[in-house]
Parts: structure tokens; C-alpha cells; sequence
């Protein structure tokens, strides 16, 4: 049983750069959804695939690799809210992540988002990681 499956789906994508795989399964949920949907977007992940059998399911993602100095797009992943110290912040503190070229996800009223998102319309809320 995993105590906190955000912390293990960073690790797992963590461990699948270092060793330089190009997929790396991941057991489903909603979050976990959520942040590689933005990880999608963003461009950190080539694709990705919400396998629904057998239950829970998996997240099968390629992960995105330079085609000829074969370095990853992902530099770093940090969590930053924990289940023993959560850290919330409001619309006016919301973080930067390499003065802009990396991305904060944050959990809002509004569902999960980046901060660039969050910065826009103007709220704050819990920050799950920063992407770089």
C-alpha cells in the first residue's frame, strides 16, 4: 500500500529517465490522470494510455527523449506538498519554477493546474510538484 501515490508516480517517472526507458507503467487514478494530462500538454511526455483492465487499471507513458543527444525533456520532478507538511499558497504567491521555464501543478478549487494557469485566473491553492 502506497501512503502517498503522487510522491510514487514521480518516483516511477523518475526512475524510468535515469534508466533511460522509453515507456513506464503507472497504476491509474483521477490525480494521477490530471498531472499526466499536463504533462501532456506542456510537452514533458511524448503520449500516453489509460488502460482500464484489469482493475484499477494503468497509465502507460512514453516518455520524451532529445533524438540525438537522447536527454530527456524531464530535468526534475519535486514534490513539494507532503502528506505530513502540506503547503498552500495564495493567487499572490504562487511559485516560479526556473523563473518560468519549468512548471508548478496545483490542485484548486478548480481542479488540478499549472501556475501559469492558476496566475491568470487569479487563484491559489495546494502545490503537488514542480516539473522541469
Amino acid at each position: 500500500m502506497v501512503t502517498d501515490p503522487i510522491a510514487d508516480f514521480l518516483t516511477r517517472i523518475r526512475n524510468a529517465v535515469m534508466a533511460n526507458h522509453r515507456i513506464v507503467e503507472i497504476p491509474k487514478s483521477k490525480i494521477k490522470e490530471e498531472i499526466t494530462r499536463i504533462l501532456f500538454e506542456k510537452g514533458y511526455i511524448l503520449n500516453f494510455k489509460m488502460e482500464n483492465e484489469p482493475r484499477p487499471g494503468t497509465i502507460k507513458l512514453a516518455l520524451k527523449y532529445h533524438p540525438i543527444t537522447k536527454v530527456s525533456a524531464i530535468n526534475s520532478l519535486t514534490r513539494i506538498s507532503k502528506p505530513g507538511l502540506r503547503k498552500y499558497v495564495g493567487n499572490e504567491k504562487l511559485p516560479r519554477v526556473l523563473n518560468g521555464l519549468g512548471i508548478a501543478i496545483l490542485s484548486t478549487s478548480h481542479g488540478l493546474m499549472t501556475d501559469k494557469e492558476a496566475r491568470t485566473k487569479h487563484i491559489g491553492g495546494e502545490v503537488l510538484c514542480h516539473i522541469s
